[in-house]
């Protein structure tokens, strides 16, 4: 069943006035392979450009307006091609991205952080020169474990990046709700960035954006694939796939991109609530994100035409109704 009722989708962020929609789209998979030094892969494999740039403005056409990257994502490649994707186009996007990570674009490998505020500067314009725009909508701390102090001084820098014109709001990527807090107390905080999904809520985080009037942008809304159906439990990873050696916080995966034992039977306990009303187990799972909260933004990530037009119809099905959410809930209980 499809809802008329598109009321539900207006989002802003924070106190910007920004309208961003309901729905996000994350460019960390069409970023392709990049890795540690060492080799351990921290992409999703190989992609097609002209197919990613293809889905961009597929996703425009369906009326998804806010995509987010970072400038490691490909070691800047991701940045590169979204900002192909949107020329010509840039005022009908949102355009967010972090930084934080250290990167080589040339042999595409991550290594190290800077936390200074002038590293945020030179990375900010470095952003704006990949992304082919003079601003960015929304500029994220991408280094969840700042410490307060440095944290303090990475705000008032965005505050002058802010006033100079180059982004128009910020945001922290952490999962932490006293570093969020801390971030928020900045004028133009707009949002926090943070893990959410059906399998693991985030109420803190949650609670933590209606107090102070941010959005909660949701990343692995879907669980790194998991809750796309498209992971069944012989299929492997692909080499050059982060779920292929999975990091310790990448859980839903074990060893060669095998979904966990532990999370695949909780994706099949609830498949029939998610699926139901003729949405496909993707759109099921963000129905229950935005049933969670209307504060919440999922990004799910993307490197098709189809996996785009596939997120972006979750919008006609709308939230889960509150019957789907009890559901869920004693399930997974």
């Amino acid at each position: 069943m499809q809802t008329t009722d598109t009321g539900w989708q207006k989002r802003t962020l924070g106190r910007s006035g920004i309208e961003v929609g309901a729905l996000g789209f994350g460019c960390w998979a069409i970023g392709g392979e990049w890795s540690t030094p060492d080799g351990s892969p921290l992409g999703w494999g190989t992609v097609d450009d002209e197919e990613s740039v293809a889905a961009i403005r597929r996703a425009l056409d369906l009326g998804v307006r806010f995509f987010d990257t970072a400038d490691v994502y490909g070691a800047g490649h991701s940045e590169r091609v979204l900002g192909r994707a949107l020329a010509g186009r840039r005022d009908e996007a949102v355009v967010a991205t972090k930084w934080g990570n250290l990167f080589d674009e040339r042999a595409r490998t991550m290594d190290g952080a800077d936390r200074s505020p002038a590293y945020a500067r030179r990375a900010l314009l470095a952003s704006l020169r990949r992304l082919g725009t003079d601003r960015i909508d929304l500029f994220q701390l991408h280094l969840g474990d700042t410490p307060s102090d440095e944290a303090a001084e990475l705000r008032e820098a965005c505050e002058g990046f802010v006033a100079e014109g180059l982004i128009r709001a910020y945001a922290w990527s952490t999962d932490d709700p006293e570093r969020a807090a801390l971030f928020a107390g900045g004028e133009h905080c707009a949002a926090v960035q943070h893990a959410c999904n059906v399998l693991e809520d985030a109420p803190g985080m949650l609670a933590l954006s209606e107090e102070r009037g941010l959005l909660s942008i949701i990343r692995s809304p879907l669980a790194m694939g998991l809750l796309t159906g498209a992971r069944d439990p012989g299929r492997r990873a692909a080499a050059g796939d982060i779920r292929s050696t999975p990091p310790a916080w990448l859980h839903w995966f074990e060893a060669g991109g095998v979904p966990s034992a532990h999370w695949a039977p909780r994706v099949e306990a609830i498949r029939e609530v998610l699926t139901s009303d003729g949405r496909t187990l993707a759109q099921g799972a963000l129905g229950w994100l935005w049933g969670r909260s209307g504060r919440t933004v999922p990004i799910p990530g993307f490197r098709t035409v189809a996996q785009a037009e596939e997120n972006a119809g979750a919008l006609a099905h709308g939230p889960l109704g509150p019957d789907r959410m009890e559901e869920v809930a004693r399930l997974l209980a």
